[in-house]
């Protein structure tokens, strides 16, 4: 008997054991077979809700190639049944469910252009809505489920002489800044025949053709650089009103030469709140207040609720009752954190009620009863919903740190969202509205997952020499055994004021794909990133490279202190955006890194100024500008440029050809002069890629450049 029982016992060990082995490490196309989830909208009886699943598909007949595809589901929150897809036809997304739950409105490229379209539940074809020359983005159905509000993006040069949106061919009040004309006046239309040897307004008429057929590009604007490309167009955005059936009109609900950021209908679809800027005088890119107002279902009688000079009013929500507004306010300081309060609809801003917590917020959501305010705040590696009650105005958390919540929706005594944690980057569930009692909706990366060999962090903390809190997360290679080294890599993020831990789904297959390879992680959050309250984000202005680099270098040292599996001969570096920056700026002053990667990094800050479409974060951090002196100083003396012959480590670096938000002068500029030093150094551009590669990228150029760091590094440590 007892032979076996102990016969049974070595059975089960070895198939546990066997099931181990048969698990597999996450490999680098498995970046192709994650699936992420937004756009959540919940019915109003909360029983079920329909959003956007985004995959990677083979594009055309090529292996190597996938595109990206948006479609729309449903899923009925109950948990009973898996959600199923409702479109398949080109990339669908935005979906909204009608206020009686019985149909979807979302919107579909046709002919090039965003359209809107409605989707009955109980099957057919989905039916187009709009037509306009201008595209239709972000519907939003009217509480009585007649109409759709939706948004255009209109260019200057259309809205000029459109007969509807500008009968009365007006222009803007404020100054176009072209030098030379006085009143805009070039802005009005002129009647001269183009003609480069006639008169000065048919030479004029001339050189305008030549803009129009991309001869030439005239910049006048201050923002001239868009995510891609030097940008000279500008456009507005404004809302439409459409009832919610076939070849139905639309009617303009907002007017004039200003961007509208927000709209939303109140509880009664008699008025709609707006968030925007309406009230300066300066060009649209120097302003960079917001105000907020309520104005009539048909567009009349626009009114002022929030808004005051050198401030940010944002974020406006209305309780299910109408009675109050919720919003956000703040400085128009990038380097700060927005305030949110309360008011009475019909009261006014004196009647500002502020409910304090020192992070930022996002989805602010009404619960039911109006008895709490809902939001997502990242903190502390995480991005929990947090509920601030509306007696006492303390913010409760409702979700740990250990995850993150990517979108919510509410609806009766319901709460359907994103969770995003080291063991599946994506998945959709529900619960009550205490966040308990929660269930799974989907298995869009749970079948996939349920076989693979995963890292989980241990999260740390420390004191750096400010007397901050610094937390960091150690991940041990996936094959990991007891008494081996192996190589540990140090990795940063960008913003500076970005914040990364087991809720942040960017990072987590390339976290994954290091482990796999037998490469520890280390990361944490230094001093400026986000997620930590207004002085830790502070914390780095006027020293984006001392102060952050020995916080996270403290990481480094304690986790090779507390971890003898690290072999401190084969230590790695890497990081993008700003992290980019400090990578170049830590193998400036520290030698101890076998090799180094920097991604679409900023090395010269004064250049960047000029380069860079998130130029203004030179003054917000920095205090000026690089014309002034002490500002001057300041930058030569934080960028990692002017520190170049001291970088000796194998160095790879990365930047995408049309990357206009750091632009790619500044790693042309790093890279000559450490060729010019003889270092060894290597230069891969990604042709068409934007600053957005690692995220939202060409799939092939995302594999081929995590490939490329993994093959560089392995160059140095084998």
């Amino acid at each position: 008997m007892r032979k076996i029982l102990f016969t049974s016992v070595i059975l089960f060990f070895t198939s546990l054991l066997f099931a181990q082995n048969a698990r597999e490490a996450v490999k680098i196309t498995d970046l192709l077979k994650i699936k992420s989830i937004s756009g959540l909208s919940l019915s109003k009886d909360g029983s079920k809700a329909v959003f956007t699943v985004t995959s990677a598909e083979p594009d055309g007949d090529s292996k190597l190639e996938y595109k990206y595809v948006n479609q729309v589901w449903l899923v009925y929150t109950d948990g009973n049944s898996l959600p199923r897809q409702l479109t398949t036809k080109e990339n669908s997304s935005q979906p909204v469910i009608s206020p009686d739950g019985k149909q979807v409105a979302f919107t579909r490229a046709t002919d090039g252009k965003s359209q809107v379209f409605i989707l009955s539940l109980d099957g057919g074809e989905a039916v187009q809505l709009t037509r306009s020359k201008f595209g239709a983005a972000n519907p939003q159905w009217s509480p009585d489920g007649k109409q759709i509000l939706f948004t255009s993006s209109i260019p200057l040069k259309d809205l000029l002489k459109d007969s509807v949106l500008n009968p009365k061919k007006e222009i803007p009040l404020w100054p176009f800044e072209k030098p030379g004309f006085e009143n805009n006046r070039q802005l009005k239309t002129a009647s001269a025949k183009p003609d480069p040897d006639g008169s000065l307004e048919e030479i004029r008429a001339y050189l305008d053709n030549n803009v129009t057929d991309k001869k030439a590009r005239v910049v006048n604007k201050l923002n001239f650089q868009d995510e891609m490309d030097v940008n000279t167009d500008m456009s507005f955005n404004h809302y439409f009103i459409v009832e919610a059936k076939p070849d139905a009109q639309p009617l303009a609900l907002t007017k004039g030469f200003y961007r509208y950021t927000f709209a939303d209908f109140t509880p009664d679809g008699k008025q709609l709140i707006l968030a925007g800027d309406i009230d300066s005088l300066q060009h649209p890119d120097r302003s960079l207040e917001g105000q907020v107002y309520l104005v009539n279902a048909d567009g009349s009688n626009l009114r002022k609720l929030l808004g005051e000079e050198g401030k940010n009013y944002n974020s406006p929500r209305i309780s299910p009752s109408g009675k109050w507004l919720a919003f956000q306010y703040g400085s128009t300081s990038f380097v700060s954190i927005p305030s949110l309060a309360i008011i009475p609809l019909s009261g006014a801003l004196k009647d500002k009620m502020d409910i304090p917590f020192d992070r930022n917020k996002g989805n602010l959501a009404w619960s039911p009863d109006e008895k709490y305010l809902y939001f997502i705040s990242q903190s502390n590696g995480g991005s929990p919903v947090y509920r601030a009650d509306m007696m006492t105005k303390k913010v409760e958390q409702l979700t740990d740190f250990n995850s993150g919540t990517g979108s919510f929706e509410l609806a009766n005594n319901k709460i359907i969202y994103t969770k995003t944690e080291v063991s599946n980057p994506f998945e959709l569930f529900a619960a009550d509205l205490a966040v308990k009692n929660s269930k799974q909706l989907s298995r869009f990366n749970s079948d996939w997952l349920q076989n693979k060999l995963l890292s989980f962090p241990e999260k740390r903390s420390f004191k750096n020499n400010k007397g901050e809190s610094i937390e960091y997360w150690i991940m041990k290679p996936v094959n990991y055994e007891a008494g081996k080294k192996y190589p540990l890599l140090l990795e940063i993020h960008g913003g500076p004021a970005a914040m990364w831990g087991p809720g942040e789904s960017s990072m987590w297959h390339e976290y994954q794909y290091f482990c796999s390879r037998g490469y520890g992680v280390v990361y944490c959050n230094p001093r400026g990133s986000g997620g930590y309250g207004v002085d830790f984000l502070r914390s780095n202005v006027n020293d984006w490279g001392t102060g952050p680099s020995n916080d996270v270098l403290t990481a480094l040292d304690k986790t090779i202190a507390a971890e003898n599996w690290v072999d401190t001969a084969r230590l790695l570096v890497t990081g993008g955006s700003y992290a980019g920056y400090l990578v170049t700026w830590i193998i400036a002053h520290d030698q101890r890194f076998k090799a180094a990667c920097s991604q679409r990094g900023v090395y010269d800050l004064a250049t960047f100024f000029g380069e860079g479409n998130a130029w203004r974060l030179v003054p917000n951090y920095f205090g000026g500008y690089p014309w002034e002196a002490v500002t001057r100083a300041t930058l030569e003396r934080e960028s990692p440029i002017n520190y170049v012959q001291n970088i000796t480590t194998p160095y790879i670096i990365f930047h995408g050809e049309n990357d206009r938000r750091t632009g790619v002068i500044q790693s042309e500029m790093l890279y000559r002069s450490l060729k010019v030093l003889g270092r060894r150094v290597e230069y891969v551009r990604h042709p068409n890629a934007t600053h957005e590669i690692t995220r939202s990228g060409n799939n092939r150029q995302r594999i081929d450049q995590m490939l490329r760091t993994y093959e560089f590094f392995e160059r140095w440590i084998k």
